[in-house]
């Protein structure tokens, strides 16, 4: 197979099982947890990395921010040999107890995105598959780590994120909102392949807060903090998958 237009990778590249931060630089953190790993390709907002944790070969690829990006990933990770595909990033609270730094597994996601629309009606359902998910739970679990497990909203327009949008995702008992997961999601229930999501609260939507509102920084030092165990946790799953 020739090699994919905006990975710059081919069958035989990568590993069956990929971790998906949005961010290119969270790619070389996570692969600091790792025992050795290599990079593969580099090109617009993707890293590929392959890198071994525990014994278990995993690829790590950042998919920049929002679904049509992240699909592009999925799409031409599939297509060399991708199976499993868990999304390791950072989401804004719709609860008003769930806090800053603390971490949220996926049970779905709203398609409040324009992406899936283009691959099927809105009404079908952006969930994980069940393996991944109780993965990420039980890796959790075993890594003395508590999570929010529930239903999230994956939006498009981070500014268009209006007070009535927060109120009614809020309402509804979704736990947060980012903007990769239901595409991730969706396509590998399409493709058959797994998929799953852990990320870390940045800000709480429902009480004001914005990631990078009160730092100098994007992300709260507690939202720092956690999005390293968040690594460990995905890290500690994919050595089940």
């Amino acid at each position: 197979m020739a090699k994919q237009p905006h990975l710059l990778v081919e069958s035989g590249d990568v590993n069956d099982v990929a971790l998906l931060p949005g961010d290119p630089g969270r790619v070389d953190r996570i692969a600091g947890h790792c025992e050795e790993s290599e990079t593969v390709a580099e090109n617009r907002e993707y890293k590929v990395v392959n890198a071994t944790y525990e014994g278990t070969d995993l690829t790590i690829c950042s998919t920049g921010i929002g679904s049509p990006s992240a699909a592009i990933a999925v799409e031409e990770l599939a297509a060399v040999g991708v199976e499993t595909f868990v999304r390791v990033g950072t989401t804004g609270a719709l609860q008003s107890e769930i806090e800053i730094g603390d971490m949220v597994v996926a049970t779905g996601a709203a398609k409040d995105e324009g992406t899936s629309e283009r691959y099927e009606d809105t009404t079908v359902p952006a969930v994980p598959t069940y393996e991944t998910l109780s993965a990420l739970v039980d890796a959790a679990e075993a890594n003395d780590e508590e999570v929010h497990v529930g239903a999230i909203a994956t939006d498009d327009a981070f500014y268009a994120e209006t007070e009535e949008y927060v109120e009614n995702w809020e309402a509804a008992g979704l736990l947060a909102v980012e903007m990769e997961a239901a595409a991730i999601f969706m396509l590998a229930r399409r493709k058959g392949l797994s998929a799953g999501a852990i990320c870390t609260v940045d800000g709480n939507l429902v009480e004001g807060t914005q990631k990078g509102e009160t730092d100098d920084e994007e992300l709260p030092e507690k939202a720092k903090n956690n999005v390293e165990r968040a690594i460990d946790i995905a890290l500690t799953a994919a050595t089940t998958l």
